[in-house]
């Protein structure tokens, strides 16, 4: 296969949609370094946990561990904040749920970008859905179009730092197809925004992943509390 770029960032969260992203920058880059952040969310031992497991798999040495915890400090969201309930999914639902985190991203795509500039990464990966997901703004390709002008204005004039969003077009149920073809470890990952335990399977990102390996026609290899999408 030929490779697209010597050197990569790649966001980790854990999660199903970085794991994917994850396989395909592996496949593409000759060298890939593995970025993950703890934020004070609920599941944060969990998704480090999975990031850990995830680099093991993937057989990448080079990883990193951001604290990112004044995320957690400002609070205004259900992921961060105890005395924010996490709301039932509602996947038909126009509004931003209470599970997003204001400009999060943006926090994440910090230390990628100064990391990316230190080792000579032309290309940042990172797992953002738009279509099927839950509606957060900081998850549209117009965002990252706009964040690869700061990161232009911001950085050395000789750099040149990609942001690629490889799923962000995709459905849910898409993704876990290519997952499978790529042979990604789906049961490395971990998706429930209430629980470290067993999935809820009642939180967005739950019914969400539910309803994707359904549609897929895959088992998810996760077991549930219940559900009920």
């Amino acid at each position: 296969m030929s490779r697209s770029s010597d050197k990569a960032i790649v966001c980790v969260s854990g999660g199903m949609d970085s794991c994917v992203t994850a396989a395909l920058a592996v496949r593409e880059c000759e060298r890939v370094f593995f970025l993950h952040a703890d934020y004070g969310q609920r599941t944060e031992t969990k998704e480090r946990e999975c990031f850990e497991r995830l680099a093991d798999h993937f057989g990448v040495a080079d990883r990193l561990i951001c604290s990112l915890g004044h995320l957690g400090a400002l609070g205004g969201s259900s992921l961060t904040d105890q005395n924010i309930g996490v709301a039932e999914a509602e996947l038909d639902a126009e509004n931003i749920p209470t599970s997003y985190v204001p400009f999060r991203n943006a926090h994440f795509l910090a230390p990628a970008v100064s990391w990316a500039e230190i080792v000579g990464a032309e290309v940042i990966y990172i797992g953002a859905v738009e279509q099927d997901s839950s509606g957060y703004p900081d998850c549209r390709r117009e965002f990252y179009d706009a964040f690869e002008r700061v990161i232009e204005l911001g950085t050395r004039p000789e750099t040149r730092i990609k942001i690629s969003t490889p799923l962000v077009q995709m459905k849910k149920s898409e993704i876990v197809r290519l997952g499978i073809k790529l042979g990604a470890p789906f049961e490395l990952t971990w998706s429930c925004y209430c629980s470290s335990g067993q999935a809820c399977g009642k939180c967005d990102s739950c019914a969400l992943r539910l309803r994707a390996f359904r549609e897929a026609g895959v088992k998810d290899p996760l077991e549930y509390e219940t559900g009920i999408f």
